[in-house]
């Protein structure tokens, strides 16, 4: 089961989740549950959304799946045979894993207060994603989706923390009220055991509600230390769930006290679009890096040149190194593609050692390019002399041509130009030295 409904599993209202095309019933919160006489999701798995709710043998015909859309709620009045009284429902549809499911949440309408809270909770989120999804890329969109939600929250600041590849946590986004210190930059590779406890409980569907930070001082001392730092006094955390897998959670502090069941309540149903953003985002980063990165080397390719060549300012100095891979075609055709993927590889770790702040590009079978805007003259001469000691290191043979201007507005293409050329005549200067006939195939073990 999806860890998107847990969200939902300590909500005051009711709420079912059933799969669109089947009916079947695949979620119902702990008070869903007790309230239609269930004791664990195990007893409705395979039964119809129709039978369990409504008593009926067939879909309903009051069901307006067809009506509803991902992202809006629509809000309607119904008096429910089985619980005998009126209830204000709030339908909508959620999309996961290509299978779209009808979450609804039922509030009794007996109950003004909940109500009233149930009506601005619609509105927030609305309007909220509204204003989100008008703009262009994720990363927007989640800036947009925090600042809002910590000013409609009334929350000093609200964040997004992804664990990283090491297993530390990064907080990715961040939004300030007025007079509030930033603390993005001071919360990167955040140590797993800070949070340690949070992820526990993640793990199990919990979401975290801190109400007075010394409640955890003796609990959990090293949390308590780095939420004191950070003048936090409260908060609201929600974990972020891939798939079944925690991937990070998102907050925010120092909310109303009196408002924190309501905060948690408006965290929990917007954490699904937080997640469908940050996965619109992955999906822009690796088309991204597959339209502009070599996948051998992981350097530019000639797109990522280009873009890097209009990039450029007027008065910029600019060096350019200009490299050829020696022996490379010997190499696939007598030990194999594999060795000659290391060539090239063991070539580009070398370009990167000397050159890798600067932009680096594969833009032939065995041709590399090193584009250093704002470079000094005696800089690029250290750079390729260092290349060409770490190239003998690791007894690879490239050859280098290398040119520098004080201003790169006299022509890039020209300087490229010049290099390239400069690259061949040390090319044909090393053939010369050694004696190779390039026209002849190199016996095994000689170097090109």
């Amino acid at each position: 089961m999806s860890k998107i409904w847990e969200f939902f599993d300590t909500m005051d209202e009711l709420v079912y989740v059933s799969d669109v095309d089947s009916h079947e019933l695949v979620y119902m919160n702990q008070k869903a549950l007790r309230t239609y006489g269930f004791h664990s999701l195990a007893e409705i798995s395979e039964k119809k959304c129709y039978e369990a709710l409504q008593n009926c043998s067939g879909p309903c015909s009051i069901c307006n799946n067809h009506e509803l859309k991902e992202g809006h709620f629509k809000e309607w009045w119904y008096f429910n045979p089985i619980l005998k009284r009126q209830v204000m429902l709030k339908d909508t549809i959620i999309e996961e894993n290509g299978r779209k499911y009808r979450m609804e949440i039922a509030v009794d309408a007996g109950n003004q207060e909940q109500r009233d809270s149930m009506i601005n909770l619609e509105a927030m989120v609305n309007n909220g994603l509204r204003i989100a999804l008008q703009q262009e890329t994720p990363s927007q969109t989640l800036n947009v989706l925090l600042e809002y939600m910590g000013k409609a929250l009334g929350g000093e600041r609200t964040y997004i923390f992804e664990r990283n590849e090491a297993g530390c946590d990064d907080n990715t986004y961040e939004w300030v009220a007025i007079g509030v210190t930033p603390e993005k930059d001071n919360l990167q590779n955040v140590p797993p055991e800070v949070c340690a406890n949070w992820y526990r409980n993640f793990q199990i569907g919990r979401h975290i509600v801190i109400k007075e930070l010394e409640d955890i001082r003796e609990s959990d001392p090293l949390q308590y230390e780095v939420l004191k730092r950070q003048n936090i006094h409260s908060l609201v955390v929600v974990p972020l769930y891939n798939e079944g897998e925690v991937i990070g959670f998102y907050g925010i502090d120092n909310p109303p006290k009196k408002s924190l069941d309501y905060t948690s309540d408006m965290l929990q149903i917007m954490a699904h679009f937080i997640i469908s953003s940050l996965k619109q985002r992955n999906l822009l980063r690796k088309l991204k890096e597959m339209s502009y990165c070599d996948q051998l080397t992981k350097i530019g390719n000639r797109h990522a040149m280009s873009k890097y060549i209009g990039e450029l300012q007027n008065e910029q100095s600019l060096g350019i190194v200009y490299c050829d891979v020696t022996g490379l075609k010997q190499t696939n055709d007598q030990k194999g593609h594999d060795a000659g993927d290391k060539l090239l590889t063991d070539a580009c770790e070398c370009l990167k050692k000397s050159f890798g702040e600067y932009g680096l590009f594969r833009i032939g079978g065995d041709e590399l390019l090193a584009l250093c805007a704002d470079i000094g003259e005696v800089t690029l001469w250290q750079g390729v002399e260092q290349l060409k000691k770490d190239l003998q290191e690791k007894s690879v043979h490239m050859a280098v041509g290398s040119i520098w201007d004080s201003n790169s507005f006299n022509g890039v293409e020209r300087l490229i130009a010049e290099a390239e050329k400069r690259m061949y005549n040390d090319k044909a200067a090393y053939y010369t030295k050694y004696g190779v006939d390039r026209r002849r195939p190199l016996e095994m073990g000689t170097q090109t």
